[in-house]
């Protein structure tokens, strides 16, 4: 199979166009297609010669993600699932001016991306892994998604240009507006929590970030971007020797041994004491407050004996807590506690001087929990493919 062209890296191009005798200039052309057009064919990049995009078209693919389905929800909360080209599903979530998610005074557009197809680390109160692990996703293909929802956006946005400029003239005498295209850039801020363990992906997950990073790519500030990951010790050792400073969220969801091996898996091979030793190393190099997310679930890690030992891990990492109210998902047994419980576990936490946000979940109208809508629809298609397969 032939390399999707956005998996080279500026090195990598600069370095094919010299072997193909291009001038350098036509590196940038290339790129600015790519990421800021977001072309989705060789055709459309009128200024490059002909013989050169037959060329590249010959020796590399330029894949795009098909929309299977979107939900919007009140809260202007839109979910993504997206077919890949070879017929997988993932998602994807944006969330447009979120009040302070991790850290900044505001995010003005944040997309949660997805890792991986399914998950293997089989969290008991997760849509992901329900249907197990299928592969990793491509670095391509996690900078397709951002790329993907942009071009969504703009698409969106000339429709409702365009609707305005009939008004204006059915209403109006004097020469409309011209429409103008959207802004070059809507995501300004990333989140790594999509489905699939994005520490399980480590290397495809740092050459997507490293593109959608760089002034050529994505042009995404790497304190705008939070990896979440479910506690692989050695690869938060990793990350924190990384150049660039991601922001480090750890899903933790219980704060001793014995409720946290309850409901994730990963705690039996990292459990809390290498969980938190790799977060210090993390916090040495990096310099930065690391988050712990911890998923309210009614019956399990909600019970107000809970909070100390969570009070405890975060002031020892200087970490600040997000409260989660969990998301019910299809089949699963687990249960969201009562507003009057998400908020007495907040103020006990708080009076330990812990910094902690009860997340206001937005979302919860439509298929939030991570996985949940993509595990919807397979099984959907699946039950119309059967009786075909049978007949």
């Amino acid at each position: 199979m032939m390399r999707d062209i956005k998996s080279l890296t500026l090195e990598e191009l600069k370095a094919l166009f010299k072997d193909w005798k291009e001038p350098p200039y036509r590196v940038s052309q290339l790129l600015e297609w790519l990421y800021l057009h977001r072309a989705t064919g060789w055709s459309l990049m009128r200024n490059m010669p002909g013989l050169l995009r037959d060329r590249l078209a010959q020796h590399f693919s330029l894949k795009i993600l098909e929309l299977v389905l979107k939900q919007g929800s009140e809260d202007t909360t839109q979910k993504f699932l997206w077919r890949l080209p070879d017929g997988s599903l993932v998602e994807s979530v944006l969330i447009p001016a979120n009040p302070a998610l991790y850290g900044e005074a505001s995010d003005r557009h944040t997309l949660c991306v997805s890792t991986q197809v399914g998950c293997a680390y089989g969290c008991k109160f997760c849509a992901s892994g329900l249907d197990g692990w299928k592969r990793n996703l491509a670095a391509e293909e996690i900078v397709e998604q951002v790329l993907a929802v942009e071009r969504w956006h703009e698409r969106e946005n000339l429709k409702s240009q365009f609707s305005n400029l009939k008004s204006t003239r059915a209403g109006s005498r004097e020469a409309p507006p011209v429409p103008r295209s959207a802004s070059p850039r809507l995501i300004n801020n990333l989140v790594i929590m999509g489905m699939g363990e994005p520490l399980a992906n480590y290397d495809q997950l740092l050459k997507a970030l490293q593109i959608l990073n760089a002034p050529w790519g994505g042009n995404i500030g790497a304190r705008k971007m939070t990896i979440s990951t479910s506690g692989l010790a050695p690869q938060i050792r990793k990350l924190a020797d990384e150049p660039l400073q991601f922001r480090l969220a750890i899903s933790l969801h219980g704060a001793t041994d014995e409720v946290r091996s309850r409901i994730m898996p990963v705690n039996r091979k990292y459990p809390l004491r290498e969980l938190i030793s790799a977060c210090e190393y993390y916090r040495e190099k990096n310099g930065r407050m690391l988050t712990l997310e911890y998923i309210l679930i009614s019956g399990v890690n909600d019970a107000l004996d809970q909070v100390e030992p969570l009070a405890r891990l975060a002031r020892r990492l200087n970490a600040k807590v997000n409260l989660i109210p969990y998301n019910e998902v299809e089949g699963l047994p687990w249960q969201r506690p009562s507003e009057a419980v998400q908020e007495g576990f907040l103020r006990a936490l708080t009076r330990l001087k812990v910094a902690a946000t009860l997340r206001c979940e937005k979302g919860h109208d439509i298929d939030a929990a991570c996985g949940q809508l993509r595990l919807k629809t397979e099984r959907a298609l699946h039950r119309v493919e059967a009786p075909t397969a049978r007949g």
